[in-house]
């Protein structure tokens, strides 16, 4: 029988993302998008002791345009989830997608050292992890 290889968070995850101010509004937060691929824009931490949060594109279409509120005067902290379910870069993806699939999550911040690192979603899970590369 041969042992299967574990494919970690950090093999699979996209170490791009977009970090924004929870201050900012939803048009600031997306005009300053780069990476548009990771569907969420990571709330930066307030300071030391706080935690980071997240904004998915789906919230700001169920809470922002659904509801036919500006983007300009709503502001991101108003519409995040916070805090934020984490991944250590150094867990096997499919502990990560059990997580998922128990929290409700489709995406989430990898964090090493108290820093984010990248963001994981499902489909870097699938289509990266079973990859036949």
């Amino acid at each position: 029988m041969s042992e299967r290889k574990v494919i970690r968070v950090r093999d699979v995850m996209k170490p791009g993302f977009d970090i924004v101010d929870g201050m900012a509004t939803v048009s600031e937060a997306l005009q300053t998008m780069k990476h548009v691929d990771t569907k969420a824009l990571i709330v930066d931490k307030r300071h030391d002791d706080d935690e980071y949060g997240i904004v998915l594109l789906s919230d700001i279409a169920r809470q922002v345009m659904a509801k036919d509120k500006a983007p300009e005067r709503v502001n991101v902290y108003e519409i995040m989830s916070k805090p934020v379910v984490c991944v250590d870069p150094q867990m096997d993806i499919r502990y990560c997608a059990r997580m998922f699939d128990r929290f409700g999550l489709s995406r989430a911040p990898v964090v090493e050292a108290g820093k984010v690192v990248g963001i994981i979603s499902y489909t870097d899970m699938v289509l990266k992890g079973f990859s036949p590369n």
